[in-house]
């Protein structure tokens, strides 16, 4: 498994984004996007596969709204996403039912470090910590 990106709740994404460039010496990514408001939240790189998204808390509302996602957004770190191949993807998901843990309905063509992954889903650690699983083509 590897890294593919963490969000952050931000007040000014792209107050944010020029943060991380200057400050941190990361990429940007999306930003024109968001500006014309063709995406949701800009990006910077961290790495050729670790991203990390700078999404606005006026957004909170809408991921709250994502099964499995309930009542996580709006904190510092919303959740951890882990990129896999398709089969540790399938693997993922018989061990959570065969543990009896919830995850929350696939979703499909998300945007993450590597462009767009076919699917998704969120779950939990006993903690409460909220885990993105995904895979790439």
């Amino acid at each position: 498994m590897e890294l593919d990106h963490v969000v952050l709740w931000v007040e000014d994404p792209v107050r944010s984004v020029e943060f991380f460039e200057r400050v941190v010496g990361l990429s940007a990514m999306r930003v024109e996007e968001f500006r014309a408001q063709q995406v949701a939240y800009p990006s910077v790189r961290v790495n050729d596969a670790t991203i990390i998204d700078l999404v606005p808390r006026s957004f909170a509302p809408k991921v709250n709204a994502i099964p499995g996602a309930a009542g996580t957004a709006g904190h510092p770190t919303n959740h951890l996403c882990l990129a896999m191949t398709e089969t540790a993807f399938g693997e993922l998901q018989a061990r959570l039912t065969a543990e009896g843990i919830a995850f929350g309905h696939q979703m499909e063509q998300q945007f993450g470090a590597r462009g767009t992954a076919p699917k998704a889903f969120y779950f939990r650690d006993p903690d409460g910590n909220v885990l993105e699983a995904r895979y790439y083509t």
